[in-house]
């Protein structure tokens, strides 16, 4: 099975309102006033950003965590 944009480490993910696949792009995630750009799983329709469990639980708390800790 291929993931998201062909890669084997994500799984084949659809929009839910729209019933389309989603595709990697680069979106900009902001927190505590600052701003980031990432690559995340979205609706190229409807424009649904998708974050795993996984990406919020780690990374995105260990970013949270730096920004609070300044």
């Amino acid at each position: 099975m291929t993931g998201v944009s062909g890669d084997p480490n994500t799984p084949d993910l659809v929009c839910g309102s729209c019933d389309k696949p989603l595709e990697m792009r680069k979106v900009e995630a902001s927190y505590l006033g600052q701003t980031f750009p990432v690559d995340l799983p979205c609706c190229p329709s409807c424009g649904f950003v998708y974050v795993s469990e996984e990406l919020a639980s780690g990374r995105m708390l260990k970013v949270e965590q730096a920004l609070e800790d300044k």
